[in-house]
């Protein structure tokens, strides 16, 4: 028997930021992740845990992301155990490196990928990046998932300027990406910031509505980039009672009365980024489709 929450306050779709590890120092990281990273404090068996808690809260996928989610040791398993426990799983990865062993993981019925590009220029990607022949590297494992029929999807990420965005849509296609190819833009969080802070204005307007993000310490978030706002913490108190707790209550209220200021029902183009899930704002898949109703699919390109 699933624990009884609010329907305001059911969660069916989770990030699970089980690293801040990462080889790349991408200059716009949402995570502000690299090399100097950690797994942070979560355990496993914690992780293992929250798999559970959401399982049983009616959860129908979770995203694992970082960091770099496959530098984590325990991923194989915990993509096994979200399987196990009916959940749809994607996996949010760089591709700059994955292990045979990972290949048979992503390779399994109910898992896909998701990655960023940058250019179909490599120095141009590397630059963005900071890592070298990540171009390279993401290109091929890219071209691995097609032949291995693992479906993946793919943000391509507008953040400098000259920056070869359609021709690495284009690309893309060539390489036989069949699934979502979409360009975003610069989200203002951690390095990405540009203006002095994150804002609200970065958000889609749909945090905490269905939504949680959980990260390496065990801090909880209505999103994965509403970061500076933690309504608790899942190894000092459960998810139902995180969700119905005060913090929560308030911080949804807050963003409530933010976001009414906002266009009924707004269409929020260019949007869409590869860490998300299961509808567009802000967790988006094949769909195409622009609010968790369905109600616009915009021209992305």
């Amino acid at each position: 028997m699933g624990a009884q929450l609010d329907p305001q306050s059911r969660v069916t779709f989770a990030w699970l930021e089980v690293t801040g590890k990462c080889q790349l120092q991408c200059d716009h990281c949402y995570a502000d992740s690299g090399p100097a990273g950690s797994h942070g404090a979560m355990t496993t068996k914690e992780w293992t845990n929250v798999i559970d808690q959401l399982a049983d809260l009616g959860t129908r996928m979770v995203q694992f992301i970082g960091g770099e989610p496959t530098l984590h040791r325990g991923l194989p398993g915990l993509v096994g155990h979200a399987l196990g426990r009916g959940l749809e799983v994607e996996v949010f990865t760089n591709l700059v490196h994955v292990s045979p062993i990972l290949w048979e993981v992503f390779s399994q019925p109910g898992v896909r990928l998701a990655t960023s590009y940058y250019s179909d220029d490599a120095e141009q990607h590397e630059r963005i990046t900071r890592g070298r022949r990540s171009y390279e590297r993401t290109r091929s494992n890219l071209v691995e998932a097609v032949r291995r029929s693992v479906p993946v999807r793919v943000g391509v990420i507008d953040v400098d300027e000259g920056q070869r965005v359609q021709e690495a849509v284009s690309q893309l296609r060539s390489l036989g990406v069949e699934g979502e190819v979409r360009v975003d833009r610069l989200r203002q969080v951690g390095r990405g910031v540009r203006d002095g802070g994150p804002e609200l204005d970065e958000l889609c307007g749909q945090c905490g509505d269905g939504r949680v993000a959980i990260a390496p310490d065990g801090s909880v978030w209505p999103c994965v980039f509403s970061r500076w706002l933690p309504v608790g913490n899942v190894r000092e108190e459960s998810l139902v009672d995180i969700l119905t707790g005060p913090r929560m209550t308030q911080t949804a209220s807050a963003l409530a009365r933010e976001f009414a200021r906002r266009p009924l029902n707004p269409c929020v183009p260019n949007m869409c980024d590869p860490q998300c899930g299961p509808s567009c704002s802000p967790a988006c898949r094949p769909a195409g489709n622009c609010t968790p109703s369905g109600a616009c699919a915009p021209d992305y390109h």
